[in-house]
């Protein structure tokens, strides 16, 4: 069965253009985040999915490279063309700001989709103060048993009747976006127009269930830190000297 992962990576960030390029610690920040995804041990192949020649020339040879078209609307989209390059039956879409991403988690992810029927996989930690569980821009996700999502929202869920949610309960999850396919759903997913639940919410993942499609969830503790602003730059070169 082939597994690869597909970093998704655009010129055009709205809040930090050029981000891809930025250095950390002397270093591109998708080259950080290649060589994260190269340490994954189910990966056979790690491929970067872009619209500009300048992140081409950046990545170099340290993984494959597949040119998108800008006008794509999505970065699932960009990992769906990118997917097309060769075999692929499990496809996961790896974040391109997080240097920090750690390889095991990659591993989690495809070892749920061999494991088991799931159209896809991705993954949650918990909730652990008030104020991230009422942020809109926090996603949250309600789990069944087997730890498959139920359903995904920017509110609070599950909702408390009485009284104020409790945190320790093991009832709230963050979503982290980090996504794993079934390359034959991938492609089904993106021929299919977003869905009222995906307009409303603003999230894509809603279109997968909307569809009948099962999504497993790996449970982590860390939420991973990102670069999503020039101020974050000095945040992870802090957390990266540590690790070093």
């Amino acid at each position: 069965m082939a597994v690869i992962g597909v970093i998704p990576s655009r010129w055009g960030s709205t809040r930090f253009p050029g981000k891809p390029l930025s250095p950390i610690l002397g270093k591109p920040l998708i080259r950080w985040v290649v060589e994260a995804a190269r340490r994954a041990k189910r990966l056979d192949r790690v491929l970067v999915a872009t619209d500009d020649d300048r992140i081409r020339e950046a990545v170099g040879d340290a993984c494959g490279v597949v040119m998108t078209d800008s006008a794509l609307p999505s970065g699932t989209d960009r990992v769906a063309v990118a997917a097309q390059a060769g075999p692929a039956d499990i496809v996961i879409n790896i974040q391109g700001d997080e240097p920090l991403m750690d390889p095991a988690l990659i591993d989690a992810l495809a070892e749920r989709m061999i494991r088991t029927g799931e159209e896809m996989a991705t993954a949650a930690c918990p909730i652990r103060t008030p104020e991230n569980l009422m942020a809109r821009t926090v996603v949250k996700v309600v789990l069944r048993a087997d730890d498959s999502a139920i359903y995904f929202s920017r509110l609070p869920i599950p909702c408390r009747r009485d009284g104020d949610p409790d945190l320790s309960s093991g009832l709230y999850w963050r979503h982290l976006g980090i996504y794993a396919y079934r390359g034959d759903f991938l492609a089904r997913l993106i021929a299919t127009p977003p869905c009222p639940l995906e307009k409303t919410e603003s999230l894509e993942q809603l279109r997968a269930l909307w569809l009948g499609g099962r999504i497993g969830v790996i449970r982590c503790e860390d939420e991973g830190v990102g670069v999503d602003t020039p101020a974050d730059v000095p945040v992870v070169e802090k957390l990266l000297r540590e690790r070093l």
